[in-house]
């Protein structure tokens, strides 16, 4: 499906300050406030060099995301590179697809924990299901609104989130340079457990890698960002910087309060340094601060979602009800009803948690998928140069990492994510077939109008 003249389209409202913080609220989210912990059990006091070797690697397919936001600014992301690069239309919908399937996941567990945390914080026994079917509504009606309105509520959230992190640095940094920062757990010989300090720092880089992927989440919003060409990469690469800041510091902070073998075990690790090294401060606010920090999480992969999914619809990807857009507000409002069910459903299924997991292997394979597809348009004569050019060196290292990463965590031994990820491809692949998608006439001519063939 092309669009004409006369059909509604998305409308171009978005700045700098607010895809930045887009960016940084989706890298922020909610994981750190438990993930110190999880990364204190495999690294020690050392968790910071998780964060920075993660971030590195992040890095490289980050730069590879701001090239390719300023080359084809377009919703649809990953899904439409894949289809420029490769033209394959089944390997296009199953790249879009898998990102799909990972922001529904994160949408429906988040909607469960801000349910209970709420419940929790207010004091009301309101069934939870109830509650997190209430704020699923809530975050579509605001998705509908428009796209202005969802990133101001983003940025509202993610100060809010920001402030609790910043608020653990205040409070802690002055006990940093009281422990050691290279301290890893260690088994009765002394040898580093689980092997060497090498492969520690590789798993606990898997763990945290995805403390950075907000730029897929920033990819499918550019085309409602203004000069996106010039804004994109600013933006992209303004996030990572100042979320890798910000991980850092909590880390050291966190293990600077805190020994890391009590860390490991806490239920509430960034709570339990506050309450140690602020003693007098209310924690209940600090509750409080993860109900915002949750629900971004949740905004954040919704508005993803259902860009990707209008994005798909114009490629002919996806039926064209997917690509209708209000007249007056401007939004994908079939692709965000439909979404809406769907989460739903899910968020009424109860314990997802594998499903969770099994999607960080879907991730680093779409984004080995678009760093070789970055390659390939680099070097095709005709492609029209972006904004912010990169060295062809940047998206091979930065595949090569995203596909060691996957033999990193497939070589833990839990073959539950590695099983669940490849049946969810499958049965992306029997979808595409049972329903038809990918007609060749529709993405021919969308292909045509984007001057691609």
């Amino acid at each position: 499906m092309t669009q004409t003249d006369g059909e509604a389209k998305l409308k171009r409202a978005v700045g700098l300050p607010q895809v930045a913080l887009f960016g940084l609220g989706s890298m922020l989210g909610a994981g750190i406030y438990g993930l110190v912990g999880e990364a204190a059990k495999e690294l020690g006091s050392a968790i910071w060099m998780a964060f920075l070797v993660s971030m590195v690697a992040a890095l490289l397919t980050g730069l590879s995301y701001a090239s390719i936001a300023s080359r084809y600014p377009r919703a649809g992301g990953a899904a439409y590179v894949t289809q420029r690069a490769y033209g394959r239309p089944m390997l296009s919908y199953v790249v879009g697809l898998a990102v799909v399937c990972s922001g529904l996941t994160s949408i429906a567990t988040q909607s469960n924990v801000v349910a209970r945390n709420f419940a929790s914080v207010v004091g009301i026994d309101t069934p939870q299901s109830v509650l997190a079917i209430g704020f699923l509504v809530l975050l579509a009606g605001v998705l509908f609104r428009g796209i202005s309105e969802s990133l101001w509520l983003n940025a509202l959230c993610t100060v809010i989130e920001a402030f609790g992190l910043i608020l653990v640095i205040a409070v802690g940094i002055s006990y940093w340079g009281e422990t050691n920062l290279l301290e890893f757990p260690t088994g009765e010989g002394g040898e580093p457990l689980g092997g060497s300090v090498m492969l520690l720092v590789a798993q606990g880089a898997v763990l945290t890698f995805f403390s950075f992927i907000g730029f897929e989440d920033m990819l499918n919003v550019s085309e409602e960002v203004r000069e996106p060409e010039r804004t994109m990469p600013i933006a992209i690469l303004a996030a990572m910087l100042a979320a890798t800041a910000i991980y850092i510091a909590v880390a050291v902070t966190a293990v600077s309060v805190v020994p890391w073998r009590e860390l490991a075990e806490a239920p509430g690790p960034l709570i339990l340094v506050v309450e140690r090294a602020a003693p007098w401060f209310p924690t209940g606010i600090y509750a409080g601060i993860t109900i915002f920090a949750v629900a971004n999480t949740a905004l954040v992969n919704y508005v993803m979602a259902s860009r990707l999914l209008y994005g798909m619809s114009r490629q002919g990807l996806l039926p064209e009800a997917f690509g209708r857009v209000h007249k007056t507000r401007h939004t994908p409002y079939v692709a965000i009803g439909v979404l809406l069910v769907i989460v739903v459903a899910l968020s009424l299924v109860g314990n997802i948690g594998a499903l969770a997991a099994s999607t960080v292997l879907l991730l680093l394979t779409v984004f080995t998928v678009v760093n070789v597809a970055l390659l390939v348009l680099q070097r095709r004569k005709g492609e029209a140069k972006g904004r912010f050019e990169i060295p062809s060196l940047v998206p091979i290292l930065g595949a090569a990492l995203c596909a060691t990463l996957i033999v990193v965590r497939i070589a833990e031994g839990d073959w539950a994510a590695p099983i669940i990820a490849g049946s969810l491809l499958l049965g992306i692949v029997l979808l595409y077939f049972a329903t038809g998608a990918g007609r060749e006439g529709r993405i021919d001519a969308f292909l045509e109008s984007e001057g691609a063939n």
